[in-house]
């Protein structure tokens, strides 16, 4: 049997809920799971340096492939070493394939069954990224995991829009698991898709299990709509995947879509959100977020949250992040960035631990009640 770059190793079911602790183990160590990844769009998590992000925690990252194949490019990145001697990270990377960005960012794209043509949001010159250029890139990159080529199709929109995406993203799977180089280093992940019709969905799931890959996630939620209709999709897709590889919702990084994830039996969630709400002035804490740019904290000398241990917290006061954040200093965006990733990194810390304590509904509800109902505390 050839060797697989990654495996999931099951460590507790929580015996009231779907939530599952877990270890996920890669060439680049081992993740615990369920788990939040920091995400490092340009091979940088924003505003930190890789020895921070490390320190927190964190055993996994994310890139992008639409982006660093647009700059600065694969084969630079490739002669460097690989993406982890590049950006000095030395543990886990996930690469996303860039589907999500070309529908996203990508101008006067055009799809068909070969690939997407597009205008880069950079420059705006003429560009192509095909299932096996996706896996060309990612295989060039380097990273842990790689994420199959697909359309994160757009919320709303009609079934037969969506039936075709689904199966398209479907049929590419099948060329980017035939163009993958080193499956023995870096494995691939599957997508589903299937916007908002659970039959769709359902289709999708058994289509990308038949191909027997290393690991699944579930793509194309929270891109818009309600909360209600993410959780009823989500619900009826987390147990589509298989209990023995790791499962993974992507584009999800807000509290409660963690634990709601989580709840379900997903084991990795990835978002922007902590560090791109820090670049606005706004920090979670365990009493809810509060916006630093308010006048209320001009004279607040008490931590951004007295129950934190991250840098931030132990050094500086609000009224100083405050006063970096109206000066226009990097300094106030560095500091919220460590300390809402520190905030998310230890909140997984503790589902995990509540997982295996089989108290992950207590966890959850008294997580809620502090954090939902005591706003700007």
């Amino acid at each position: 049997m050839a060797k697989l770059a990654v495996t999931y190793e099951l460590i507790h079911n929580d015996s009231k809920t779907g939530a599952r602790r877990g270890v996920v183990h890669t060439p680049h160590g081992d993740i615990q799971t369920p788990v939040f990844m920091p995400v490092g769009t340009q091979a940088a998590v924003k505003a930190m340096r890789p020895e921070q992000v490390a320190d927190m925690g964190a055993e996994i990252i994310l890139s992008n492939t639409y982006h660093l194949f647009l700059r600065p490019g694969h084969e630079i990145i490739r002669k460097a070493g690989g993406l982890h001697k590049y950006m000095n990270w030395n543990r886990a990377i996930l690469t996303d394939s860039g589907g999500f960005q070309v529908f996203s960012l990508g101008k006067l794209r055009k799809i068909t069954e070969e690939g997407v043509a597009f205008r880069s949001h950079i420059d705006g010159s003429r560009q192509f990224l095909s299932p096996e250029k996706a896996i060309e890139i990612q295989n060039a990159l380097g990273s842990d995991i790689m994420m199959a080529f697909d359309e994160c199709a757009p919320y709303p929109a009609d079934r037969s829009y969506i039936e075709e995406s689904m199966r398209r993203t479907c049929r590419w799977l099948i060329r980017c698991e035939k163009s993958h180089k080193n499956p023995e280093q870096q494995a691939l992940f599957g997508i589903m898709q299937g916007g908002m019709y659970p039959d769709l969905r359902k289709e999708s799931a058994e289509r990308i299990v038949d191909i027997d890959l290393q690991g699944y996630s579930i793509g194309g939620l929270s891109v818009g709509e309600p909360k209600e209709l993410m959780l009823d999709i989500l619900d009826r897709s987390a147990y589509l995947l298989p209990e023995e590889k790791p499962r993974y919702l992507m584009g999800v990084g807000t509290p409660d879509y963690l634990f709601e994830g989580a709840e379900r039996g997903i084991d990795m969630f990835d978002c922007v959100e902590p560090t791109r709400i820090a670049r606005h002035g706004l920090a979670m804490t365990s009493h809810g977020r509060i916006n630093i740019k308010n006048k209320k904290f001009e004279e607040d000398f008490r931590p951004l949250d007295d129950s934190c241990s991250c840098y931030t917290c132990r050094h500086f006061s609000r009224a100083y992040i405050r006063h970096q954040f109206k000066a226009g200093e990097m300094m106030a965006a560095m500091l919220l960035s460590e300390h809402n990733l520190h905030f998310l990194i230890h909140m997984m810390a503790g589902m995990r631990q509540a997982i295996e304590e089989d108290r992950f509904t207590e966890y959850k509800k008294d997580f809620y009640e502090n954090y939902y109902g005591d706003p700007e505390y």
